[in-house]
């Protein structure tokens, strides 16, 4: 074997000891699996932030600064900060589109008999009012708005009044204001009456194609997008399918949530999208309930911080809680029969677990059906292609670290059978991949190009342990 010089001549005469440094073989490991994510989402006019031009930011009140108060970017990015402080976050501010924002209303009747207060929630944002025996429909109402406009960047929605009526107002347009819910509790007050009209009429969203675009040659691991209709979820999963192409070779994974209706949902993921790298969190809500309402970009945003908290790739997500997210009303807990529907169908469910914490279940892609519609679970687990893309990563460092400057010969492919094999090696020790025998590695030269090897290089994913299936005998004489 013959010892190559970067930058010692061969041909150099001049007597004396000349030495350099080779840092290829410096690195005996596996590469970091660090996280940055990005989320899609819209912002007000009073964001500064450039329309559709990525930006990182470190805190909530950056994303206030960025994308408004209240905006679906500003919350989301709340909501993914709670589940994930140490988060690498980046944010693509997108504009709203001309249409209809939506609308609600809360309007009060009758004076208050006793002293007592109004509990409110826009959302899963908490106000109290308190209101006096005496006190006027009309000021009641005053009251009321008064609590919610002293938290007002905190909400989705801003409160005005007129009279005996609150009127809330998305702060976007669009059709995300109309999933966001009112609920109150009346805490002692008597004769007043509340009437709640929930929030509709939002109407139009906004693409998210030019965000796409000016982020396709950028790198991000996990990608939310806010705007969970079918024609923007379809932007994102052509933008997902080309920029982890193996040519373009930026794999990532793509994060919505969802709170509508069960069977709507598993269309859209398990048939529509029917994609390995996009996932859903589903925790359905109704707006009859006492209590607050996290939002679809909530739900999305918590639980793809999740996910991007976990460095290793091959760990199930089974029970992680979403922290700051709410849970749902005892009457909206998913049954048994409704969780396993939407493990079938390409959705992830979401349950309230221990200390009323909301849990992943078990994280799982829309992929459901292969090419030719046959059902497949070749991708159901999210750790799956995780694990994928982690190995592939690994392979490909390796080879990089290695063989930036190689001959093409049979002593060279050797080597690269052994690098290749040593990587899932480490990558067995960490039960990532489990460990393949040395011949199952295909080393070739290409027949069509002169400067190309092939290889094939086998897979074993480590599975997750999800289901314990115990048999207990009953026996009844014998025994030790």
């Amino acid at each position: 074997m013959s010892i190559t010089f970067d930058s010692i001549p061969g041909s150099i005469r001049k007597p004396g000891r000349y030495s350099e440094y080779n840092s290829s073989l410096a690195d005996q490991g596996l590469p970091a699996n660090a996280k940055k994510m990005l989320i899609l989402g819209q912002k007000t006019t009073d964001g500064t932030g450039i329309s559709n031009i990525p930006v990182q930011v470190y805190s909530a009140a950056d994303a206030v600064t960025l994308a408004g108060a209240g905006s679906v970017l500003t919350l989301s990015v709340a909501a993914a900060l709670k589940a994930n402080p140490n988060l690498e976050l980046w944010i693509s501010p997108i504009p709203d589109a001309a249409g209809a924002k939506s609308v609600g209303t809360i309007t009060f009747a009758g004076t208050a008999s006793t002293t007592g207060s109004l509990e409110f929630w826009i959302g899963n944002v908490r106000a109290e009012a308190t209101v006096f025996s005496g006190d006027s429909a009309s000021e009641v109402a005053t009251s009321v708005q008064a609590a919610l406009a002293a938290i007002h960047h905190l909400t989705p929605m801003i409160a005005t009044v007129d009279t005996a009526v609150v009127t809330l107002t998305a702060r976007n347009f669009g059709t995300l204001g109309n999933n966001v819910a009112v609920a109150y509790k009346n805490n002692n007050i008597g004769t007043t009456t509340t009437t709640v009209v929930q929030p509709a009429s939002g109407a139009t969203d906004p693409s998210i194609e030019t965000a796409l675009d000016n982020v396709f040659a950028a790198d991000y691991d996990v990608v939310l997008d806010t705007l969970n209709d079918s024609t923007n979820l379809g932007l994102f999963k052509t933008h997902m399918f080309d920029i982890s192409s193996p040519t373009e070779d930026r794999p990532c994974t793509g994060y919505f949530g969802y709170t509508g209706v069960q069977a709507t949902l598993e269309t859209l993921a398990g048939t529509t999208l029917n994609y390995e790298r996009m996932a859903v969190a589903y925790l359905k809500y109704t707006k009859t309930t006492e209590s607050g309402h996290s939002l679809d970009y909530e739900i999305g945003a918590a639980f793809a911080a999740v996910v991007a908290r976990e460095e290793d790739p091959a760990r199930p997500f089974n029970t992680l809680a979403l922290r700051g997210i709410a849970p749902c009303a005892l009457e909206d807990r998913l049954s048994r029969t409704q969780q396993e529907s939407l493990l079938n169908n390409g959705v992830t469910p979401l349950e309230v677990g221990p200390g009323e914490s909301v849990q992943i279940v078990r994280a799982i892609t829309t992929y459901t059906t292969d090419a030719t519609g046959t059902k497949s679970i070749a991708y159901l687990d999210l750790t799956t292609i995780l694990s994928l893309d982690y190995g592939k990563k690994a392979i490909e460092t390796r080879e990089a670290q290695r063989f930036p400057r190689d001959k093409k010969t049979e002593r060279t492919k050797a080597k690269l059978k052994t690098e290749i094999y040593d990587v899932i090696r480490l990558l067995a020790q960490l039960e990532i991949w489990n460990l393949c025998d040395i011949d199952e590695i295909l080393v070739e030269d290409s027949l069509v190009s002169a400067g190309t090897v092939h290889t094939r290089i086998p897979a074993y994913v480590v599975a997750g342990m999800h289901v314990i299936a115990n048999r207990i005998d009953l026996l009844l004489s014998g025994g030790k």
